[in-house]
């Protein structure tokens, strides 16, 4: 199908230069194969060890700069190599064909070396001084090598050469580089001999996007379309032609009257892939914006895009919000508001992999009976992601088809300093931090958040927990609430950070109101978030709530917890019962408080007495400001009536 187009190194995603580093043992050939490939010419004296070689950009059909570096063969200098190969996008491993030892020490030294070293790039296995083999050897390049490489599956390619007599010296450097630029790892199984999934994925979705009329196939339009973009030369009517007809002798459901089926377009790409054209495969994914490990380059999605002060949020703006219905209607098949698992992976089937298989992603929302997803649910996920990956959420969002530019899929939040001044606070997603002790009742509560039950067990109390889920306020719209459950022994390892409360918009504290000692330790925890907010004016507005109100509280329960919530400030604990799933309208009294963020923040007495103190200094330089407006005023006065009396003399 496609004829290569060189100088792809334009394209994101695309390597910008090639470092190649050879190596191997005292007297391999390694300088002279570098002279000899970079000048055309056998070096009669070479230095012990030649400065990096850079060889010029028409050198290679890409386009892309190479640089070789020689290394030393000295002990000495081992550790100055081994950062050399740390720095390597190719190794070029060599040994001697007329010195069989040198063939032996790969396999004993340097193989094994570079596993230590964790040099984790393509090796090509360099046979130098081929004119120096015994000519009466009957053993195969094949033979040689085939044991060593079963044994290290991270050698690319073997090629034997001459420098002296101008044999295959240049083409070393040629398959190295071709290593980086269009490696075969990333995009084939060799035992298997099929496509990778991740490189499936990637495909499938470049075939949507040029199947312009949705149609599921690729008319001789979108074909010529295709060729144009990527090798910016059109398709001939026999070219397509000969396409279609390659595909359908060997894969009959690759071709339909309408044109090339996805099917038929991965099988083209196995069958490039198979016969050593892997450049034409990496030109189509550099295309669109794909790197060596099948993701978005980050040209694609740069920093900036997202940099932000640490209290300041991300959230989706209402174009990702109306891109992300119309991907749910199109999935949700019988439209029942249900976006089943199976449903959800044929969403993500254009991505690398779903991104909601894990943790903190898998079983944060709630689920319908039928074990899927409603609108709501689906929402509250990306607005998670988006709250603590932006950049994965917007990555994910080009990989399912949005076509908009990446910026306005997403808003940065005001600062929650200027909602504390403005006392208003206009995000749509909150954080709500949920401290407390072993046994207080954290999980159950994040459990009745999604509509389980109260007794499910989490995977690790010792883990930190998300849930997320949409919150209805009496006459205003929706607002998505995030509830990080915090486990009693991650908490001193969140103050540990100045920054660590700057992400939440409320915290709260929840203890079993039947045991007096786990009141304390959430009064303890509430003193400490009041006390590490204080220090780093990352104050947040914090709420009480007394779990398992269906037990009998410990004595003076009530006194206590009033006493203590009135001393520092804030509202009297929540009274709740997961249990009776009785929770006193506790999750719009928790949205109410983070909307409203100059309240409900607690005072220490430390806290308290540095205010007092302030208050006293501010009002002391007022008075002092005031006394010197008064002494200016009184010169001013003075000078005015002693000119008036030096003119009246």
């Amino acid at each position: 199908m496609a004829r290569y187009a060189a100088g792809t190194v334009d394209c994101p995603g695309s390597p910008k230069s090639v470092r190649i580093v050879v190596v191997g043992d005292k007297g391999t050939g390694k300088s002279s194969l570098i002279v000899a490939a970079a000048s055309d010419s056998f070096p009669p004296n070479v230095p012990p060890v030649l400065p990096d070689t850079n060889l010029p950009l028409e050198f290679f059909p890409d386009g892309v700069p190479v640089t070789i570096v020689d290394t030393s063969s000295r002990p000495e200098d081992r550790e100055m190599v081994a950062e050399e190969l740390r720095n390597a996008d190719a190794v070029v491993l060599t040994y001697d064909c007329g010195r069989p030892e040198t063939l032996e020490g790969l396999s004993t030294y340097w193989l094994p070396e570079l596993r230590r070293l964790e040099v984790k790039v393509p090796i090509i296995v360099a046979g130098c001084k081929l004119d120096l083999r015994d000519d009466n050897s009957q053993v195969s390049l094949e033979q040689v090598m085939s044991p060593i490489m079963h044994q290290f599956r991270e050698i690319e390619t073997c090629i034997e050469c001459s420098a002296l007599k101008q044999l295959q010296a240049q083409e070393v450097f040629y398959y190295a580089q071709k290593t980086v630029l269009h490696p075969t790892g990333p995009l084939f199984d060799q035992e298997s001999q099929s496509l990778k999934p991740r490189c499936v994925r990637a495909l499938k979705r470049i075939f949507i996007l040029c199947d312009h009329d949705r149609d599921g196939a690729l008319s001789e339009a979108e074909l010529n379309d295709f060729q144009v973009k990527c090798f910016h030369a059109p398709l001939q009517p026999s070219e397509i032609d000969g396409v279609k007809r390659v595909v359908q002798e060997k894969l009959p459901e690759g071709v339909n009257e309408r044109g090339l089926t996805v099917t038929g377009f991965l099988f083209l790409h196995a069958l490039f892939i198979e016969k050593g054209r892997l450049e034409t495969t990496w030109t189509v994914l550099r295309k669109f914006g794909y790197n060596n490990d099948i993701r978005l380059a980050d040209e694609l999605l740069p920093p900036s895009l997202f940099k932000r002060a640490p209290d300041q949020s991300v959230e989706l703006t209402d174009v990702a919000v109306d891109f992300l219905k119309g991907m749910y209607v199109l999935f949700d098949d019988d439209g029942d508001n249900n976006l089943r698992p199976q449903e959800i992976e044929d969403l993500f089937s254009t991505a690398p992999e779903s991104p909601w298989t894990e943790a903190p992603y898998v079983d944060a929302a709630e689920k319908t009976a039928l074990g899927g997803l409603s609108f709501d649910a689906f929402l509250s996920l990306w607005s998670l992601m988006t709250l603590l990956e932006p950049a994965r959420s917007v990555e994910h969002l080009i990989y399912i088809g949005f076509p908009g530019d990446p910026s306005s899929a997403i808003r940065l939040t005001r600062r929650r300093r200027l909602d504390r001044k403005k006392k208003q606070c206009e995000r749509k997603v909150f954080q709500c931090f949920v401290f407390g002790p072993n046994n207080a009742g954290k999980s159950a509560l994040l459990n009745c958040f999604l509509g389980r039950s109260y007794a499910d067990i989490p995977g690790s109390t010792a883990d930190e927990r998300y849930a997320v889920n949409v919150v209805d306020e009496s006459g205003s719209a929706k607002k998505t609430l995030v509830m990080r459950e915090i486990p009693e022994g991650g908490a001193q390892g969140l103050f540990s950070s100045k920054e660590s409360l700057a992400a939440c918009d409320i915290a709260v504290f929840v203890y079993d109101s039947s045991d007096e000692s786990s009141w304390k330790r959430a009064t303890e925890l509430l003193v400490e978030v009041a006390t590490h907010g204080e220090a780093t004016g990352y104050e947040v507005p914090c709420l009480m709530v007394s779990a398992k109100d269906d037990l009998d509280s410990f004595p003076i329960s009530i006194q206590e917890s009033t006493r203590v919530t009135q001393d520092m400030g804030i509202e009297p604990p929540v009274p709740i019962s997961s249990k009776l799933g009785d929770f006193n309208n506790l999750f719009r009294k928790i949205l109410t408080a983070a909307q409203h963020p100059h309240l409900s923040i607690p005072e220490t007495e430390a806290g308290k007495s540095r205010k007092h103190y302030n208050r006293l200094i501010n009002r002391s330089l007022m008075a002092v400001s005031i006394g010197a407006a008064a002494v200016v005023v009184g010169l001013a006065a003075y000078r005015v009536y002693a000119a008036r009396k030096s003119t009246s003399a």
